[in-house]
């Protein structure tokens, strides 16, 4: 579904959107089940394994703003990242050994959807090489009025900036006076329901509040090339193999120099980028009341 034209942007920008991906059957699908687990979320009013809630949610009006590895609670985000149009776009980004890091679903309410602060995924999840990029399926239209997801082109081939706190622990999240010329540079990833973006792990993006009367649902899958190991050490290597999309079992790491910084000491409060980015004294997008 991609040209090599669309690869050599890739490469240069670190980010690209292919339109209508997914068919308006799955799409129809996609939406019967996150508004089964948004209608679930009003039994519990903490955050738990499978949700990650909105401030102001309650059991009578729920808010969920994340649904947390949804590609374990439900078959059908498993079957999405695995189906051969979304291989077939990987493979010609990242090669043909692949590997599903982890997968979330962002959702953006109106009104009230929350942002996310200026970051890179690569503070989060370093390894041996960066051959990684998120996938953000567009579950809604997405245009400028209802929070898209804004990527810096570029980025992702230069400075690994510095993502902790005055503290000095892990805050997931860039001081924004640090990058005021990448953010005034920043694109926003657009199009109609079903169409996906595809960003490399060192590009620099962030989100605003959703101010808009629509909805703004974005389903995120991180992948990586199988012979990318996590620095931070893999804890069980079966069901690391588990998520293996293409290609064979590998246990010789490619090595590459890249420039790193790891997410320790740890975050001071644990959780969702949310939670993480919730402790920073300073932020650059305004938050819902």
């Amino acid at each position: 579904m991609i040209t090599d034209k669309d690869v050599a942007a890739y490469q240069r920008d670190g980010v690209i959107v292919v339109p209508d991906v997914l068919s308006q059957d799955v799409l129809s699908d996609m939406r019967s089940v996150v508004a089964e687990f948004v209608a679930k979320s009003s039994a519990t009013l903490e955050h738990t394994d499978v949700y990650d809630l909105e401030p102001g949610h309650t059991a009578q009006s729920p808010r969920v703003r994340r649904i947390k590895a949804p590609h374990k609670v439900h078959p059908l985000f498993d079957d999405i990242v695995r189906s051969p149009a979304v291989l077939g776009i990987l493979q010609k980004l990242l090669g043909p050994g692949l590997r599903l890091y982890g997968s979330k679903l962002n959702m953006k309410s109106a009104q009230y959807g929350s942002p996310v602060e200026w970051h890179q995924d690569w503070a989060f999840y370093p390894h041996t090489n960066d051959d990684i990029l998120a996938i953000g399926v567009l579950l809604d239209d997405t245009d400028l009025t209802n929070g898209p997801m804004l990527v810096t082109p570029g980025t992702h081939t230069g400075t690994v900036w510095d993502h902790h706190g005055d503290d000095g622990r892990f805050a997931g999240l860039i001081d924004p006076d640090l990058i005021k010329p990448e953010i005034a540079r920043a694109v926003p990833c657009m199009g109609r329901a079903g169409s996906m973006s595809f960003h490399h792990v060192r590009a620099l993006h962030g989100s605003a509040l959703n101010t808009s009367n629509r909805s703004r649902n974005l389903l995120l899958y991180e992948v990586a090339a199988s012979d990318a190991w996590p620095l931070m050490g893999v804890k069980d290597f079966a069901e690391f193999d588990t998520r293996l999309l293409a290609g064979g079992s590998v246990v010789a790491p490619r090595m590459t120099a890249v420039p790193v910084r790891l997410p320790l000491p740890p975050a001071s409060r644990q959780g969702s980028i949310y939670e993480t980015q919730s402790a920073a004294k300073k932020s650059y997008f305004t938050r819902a009341a």
